[in-house]
């Protein structure tokens, strides 16, 4: 890959990690998609997802999949390690978590299509799974 689309990135490949304490102050980072002109999917699965219920104030475990098919820009997957890490002590909801996240990631990449889904471990006896999707509306005269 060429130097000068290493170098735009931020985060990859530094030794020290200031972890962001929220989604607002985490910084997703792209880049270019070399194979635009094709349709693929590209997945990322993080089993360890954590926020805080904006109730109790109680840590809620999850698993959240990403899944988008890229247009011109891809997501770094270091800088979405970091971003996802910032939501374990920010207060909201499941359903607002998992559509916090396409929306951050359509701002980012503006993908073709994306999902993203959000399985939630039981609190109270019931699991929450919610799922948000993303796709570009078809162009029309």
């Amino acid at each position: 890959m060429p130097k000068e689309y290493i170098d735009k990135l931020t985060i990859l490949g530094k030794s020290k990690i200031k972890y962001p304490a929220s989604p607002d102050k985490a910084k997703l980072e792209t880049f270019e998609n070399k194979y635009s002109k094709r349709d693929y999917w590209i997945s990322f699965d993080c089993p360890e997802f954590t926020s805080i219920c904006p109730v109790t104030g109680q840590p809620d475990f999850g698993i959240i999949t990403i899944r988008y098919i890229p247009d011109k820009k891809c997501i770094e997957s270091k800088s979405l390690k970091l971003y996802l890490f910032s939501f374990r002590n920010f207060a909201t909801f499941h359903e607002h978590v998992v559509n916090r996240i396409l929306d951050d990631i359509v701002r980012t990449c503006n993908p073709r299509k994306a999902l993203v889904t959000g399985e939630f471990l039981p609190r109270g006896g019931i699991s929450i799974n919610v799922e948000a999707s993303y796709k570009i509306a078809p162009y029309q005269v």
